[in-house]
């Protein structure tokens, strides 16, 4: 790809010495503005915890510089709508943020299916996931718990509605549930009981502008529970989505007696391009698909409004993305 890494910012100066040494990159820095203000850096790739995104993509673009960010694109719908205005007041640099490797293999067959009207008129989506890495209260507090980190980001709800609004409309209502089995975690920072700022459990139900609905249902803490993947429901038909390491998708019509696996030819079959795709739009090759800063900011208001009406236990609009 021809592209060189110039320089490198951690949290801590020695996490920073060793990435430096092991990718052999020559420039190393104390604190990110500083690598922001750059004039050898053309492009930032921030990999930080969702509480750094918004003031280091603003900062960037400022700078001149093209922006990757990691997901999820912010603590809040009110951060993601500041970074899209800032990379609307600089189009010619590139704006992209990481997005949900769910669904990216699968992702051309299930958009032809429906295309074809495999399934008819949409009626229910539901989105699954679960594991149990924290069913043990003795487990750590992980970062992502942290709403101070992780602001409303939850469990695996916007890597996963990422992925459905690639297929359907945003939802226009959404009604919560949240439950904290463990409020409090062992702090390895801190040495201390930490408070849990995210949820164990969620659950969610949608309407989307058909009239569709969704059901929502996410976890940390089930044994042998559901595994990642969405289910499309229509009057002609059903599609359901598998995500591993090798993705599948399952699919029958009314007149079908079960559903049967769809095979996905190889040259249909979605990759992981990020990068790629990255480098390329800064090049005049592309643009962004996956995902751009429209998409973060959809997934974000959803995201917002699910943790509002978690909180005070009503049903609640969601907010036009744009």
């Amino acid at each position: 790809m021809d592209v060189e890494i110039v320089g490198v910012c951690n949290r801590r100066p020695q996490s920073t010495q060793n990435a430096a040494q092991e990718f052999n990159i020559p420039k190393t820095f104390d604190q990110w503005q500083k690598l922001v203000a750059d004039p050898d850096i053309d492009a930032v790739l921030i990999g930080t915890w969702p509480y750094l995104h918004c003031d280091i993509v603003i900062a960037a673009l400022e700078a001149g510089k093209h922006v990757l960010t990691e997901a999820r694109m912010a603590c809040n719908a009110g951060e993601a709508h500041r970074m899209l205005h800032a990379a609307q007041q600089h189009p010619d640099r590139v704006t992209q943020i990481v997005p949900s490797p769910f669904g990216l293999q699968i992702h051309q067959a299930v958009k032809d299916l429906l295309a074809k009207d495999f399934i008819g008129e949409l009626r229910e989506v539901v989105v699954l996931g679960s594991d149990a890495s924290y069913s043990d209260p003795s487990t750590p507090l992980h970062w992502r718990q942290s709403e101070e980190f992780s602001g409303v980001n939850m469990l695996l709800l916007g890597i996963l509605h990422e992925t459905l609004i690639r297929w359907v409309p945003n939802p226009i209502r959404v009604q919560a549930q949240r439950h904290t089995f463990t409020p409090e975690r062992p702090d390895l920072g801190t040495g201390k009981l930490g408070k849990v700022g995210t949820p164990d459990s969620l659950h969610v139900l949608t309407e989307l502008t058909t009239g569709a609905r969704g059901i929502y249902h996410l976890s940390s803490v089930l044994h042998h529970g559901p595994t990642p993947q969405i289910h499309l429901y229509g009057r002609e038909g059903t599609l359901k989505c598998l995500f591993g390491s090798k993705e599948q998708l399952f699919g029958g019509q009314q007149d079908d007696l079960t559903l049967r696996e769809i095979p996905v030819p190889d040259e249909k079959r979605g990759r992981w391009c990020v990068e790629e795709e990255f480098i390329d739009a800064i090049r005049g090759k592309g643009t962004i698909e996956f995902t751009d800063f429209e998409t973060g900011v959809r997934y974000m208001e959803f995201t917002d409004a699910v943790a509002k009406s978690a909180h005070r236990g009503q049903v609640l609009d969601v907010r036009p993305a744009i």
